[in-house]
């Protein structure tokens, strides 16, 4: 199925308080018969309720074109989505807000569940968002879980636990850290969170490429 989801650029800022991030990712999307939707996702680091929000347009200008507002939240060690009336960000696909009761009613809800799923799937900035809504875990070597050195090698073991190791070989006596901090700190590492279980990857230094092999871990 020749799906694109493209992303686009990234705002950063301090949430209100300074509290933490609040980052806003946006992109489009081109569906197999030339379907067109623009979409933004974020979430703020520190934030109470922990959700992340999602907006999705479609049909800018012509009947029918909207705009759906989602929050994406923590279910059962993975996450769900549900429809809200508040507003989150306007994108260029869009067109009127709709509240959660007008999406319901509207014929291409469907559509819009399913151009979510594939940013989920193929945006590098949902990842990052994923593992910060369900608090994914990773071991990681001293020296990078206090950030003196760059992460080099990404590990997606077997048993599904995340290593993140940097110049000095990992040890026995590794710390237990949420992955999303490390990215926070290095957003490359967004390029392999697409890693497969028994997957690893490894670089030379920051923001050179990526080598991926099978896991030696």
């Amino acid at each position: 199925m020749n799906v694109r989801v493209i992303p686009g650029r990234l705002i950063e800022t301090l949430a209100p308080e300074a509290t933490g991030m609040d980052r806003r990712a946006f992109g489009e999307f081109i569906g197999p018969q030339g379907e067109l939707a623009s979409y933004a996702l974020g979430w703020t680091t520190g934030a109470d309720p922990h959700i992340a929000r999602f907006s999705v347009g479609i049909g800018a200008g012509n009947p029918g074109g909207a705009t759906f507002h989602a929050v994406v939240f923590n279910h059962e060690d993975s996450y769900a989505y549900a429809l809200v009336d508040d507003p989150f960000e306007q994108v260029p696909q869009g067109g009127p807000d709709l509240t959660a009761a007008e999406a319901r009613a509207h014929d291409d809800l469907p559509f819009i569940w399913w151009v979510i799923d594939r940013v989920v799937e193929q945006d590098p900035r949902a990842w990052w968002m994923r593992h910060w809504l369900t608090g994914t875990r990773s071991i990681q070597t001293p020296e990078v879980f206090a950030t003196t050195e760059p992460v080099l090698l990404v590990s997606h073991d077997t048993d599904g636990i995340w290593q993140l190791i940097g110049t000095t070989s990992a040890a026995t006596d590794g710390h237990i850290g949420h992955l999303h901090h490390t990215i926070d700190e290095d957003p490359t590492l967004t390029e392999v969170l697409d890693l497969e279980p028994g997957q690893q990857a490894t670089r030379s230094a920051p923001g050179l490429p990526w080598h991926r092999e099978s896991s030696t871990y």
